[in-house]
């Protein structure tokens, strides 16, 4: 029996949309574990140079291409804006130095990376990732350092075992438009713990890490965009002694004191409208010295009267009015 054109060409049709279609992804060819300076994920970089790595699930490697953006809906559309390496005959997957557009102070980055094998097989594209710079100069803090340069009742700064109540500092503020991001810039010397609303900011303990106080200090960057609400905020600051106020005179030698607790810190707000803000530690904030934790050094540990709990310290609309100016 003949086939009429028509029925060729129906069948024709129906072979061709039951026949399988090629891919142009290598399905075992899979980029992950993306870390930019051995972090993921990190906030606060300092390097303006850094290193990019990714783990290739793949003997076959050939080239490689890395995009980097200035927002993750440019990211989503392929677009670099702030680096496309372009495809690159590289079986590197390990610490390729960054070469986009010049890293500045705050920036935030989006980057996400695709391969080929030597058979010009293509990935699909990496899980997106990002990081964000840190202060990179000293004119780009606008905070002051701050605190309570003496000793109160019950305190010793002066005899063989020195003792110093830990240093609780708050402060309140508005949030009046829409965040796009808000990123948290401290150091507490000799040690502190951050807390916004209510709610502490961070796993670390004993940060930002003890110095020689008098050349280098260290900060911690956070990303506190979704911890920042609508209206009143309250940001609530414990500050301990460390290694900054000595824990001994000169037993078992000769320590060196730097001073009393001191506190750093500075929130950069930036709306969706464009517009900044900066809210910076100054004379303006509270601090109180009878807070619960009424002696705290390395060698002797931490005392805590349970009695001078303080509900609430750390949110907003909190009666801080028998507090001092710090």
């Amino acid at each position: 029996m003949k086939m009429s054109r028509i029925s060729k060409l129906c069948f024709i049709v129906l072979f061709l949309s039951t026949a399988p279609i090629l891919k142009t992804k290598c399905e075992g060819l899979t980029v992950k574990s993306l870390t930019f300076e051995n972090q993921i994920n990190p906030t606060g970089i300092d390097i303006v140079n850094p290193n990019l790595s990714w783990v290739l699930e793949s003997k076959n490697r050939g080239e490689y291409q890395i995009l980097v953006a200035s927002s993750p809906e440019l990211l989503a559309k392929d677009k670099g804006d702030l680096w496309n390496s372009e495809k690159q005959l590289s079986e590197q997957s390990i610490l390729l130095k960054y070469a986009g557009k010049p890293l500045v102070t705050g920036m935030h980055c989006f980057w996400k990376v695709k391969v080929w094998d030597k058979d010009n097989k293509a990935s699909a594209w990496s899980e997106p990732a990002q990081w964000s710079m840190g202060l990179l100069k000293p004119e780009d803090w606008k905070a002051k350092w701050i605190g309570i340069d003496k000793a109160f009742a019950g305190e010793d700064d002066k005899g063989q075992f020195r003792k110093l109540a830990a240093r609780y500092l708050r402060k309140e503020f508005k949030v009046i438009k829409a965040i796009k991001n808000a990123t948290a810039y401290i150091s507490g010397l000799g040690l502190y713990e951050l807390h916004i609303n209510g709610n502490r900011v961070g796993n670390m303990v004993l940060a930002p890490g003890a110095t020689q106080y008098n050349k280098t200090v260290f900060y911690n960057t956070f990303d506190v965009t979704s911890q920042l609400t609508s209206g009143k905020n309250a940001i609530g600051v414990i500050l301990g002694n460390g290694r900054y106020f000595a824990m001994r005179k000169d037993d078992p030698f000769l320590m060196q004191n730097f001073g009393f607790p001191k506190l750093l810190m500075q929130l950069n707000i930036e709306y969706k409208d464009g517009t900044k803000e900066l809210l910076n530690s100054d004379e303006s904030w509270r601090i109180i010295v009878n807070g619960p934790i009424t002696e705290n050094n390395e060698f002797d540990g931490e005392k805590y009267d349970a009695r001078l709990e303080m509900n609430g310290w750390d949110k907003k609309d909190f009666n801080d009015s028998k507090w001092l100016n710090a």
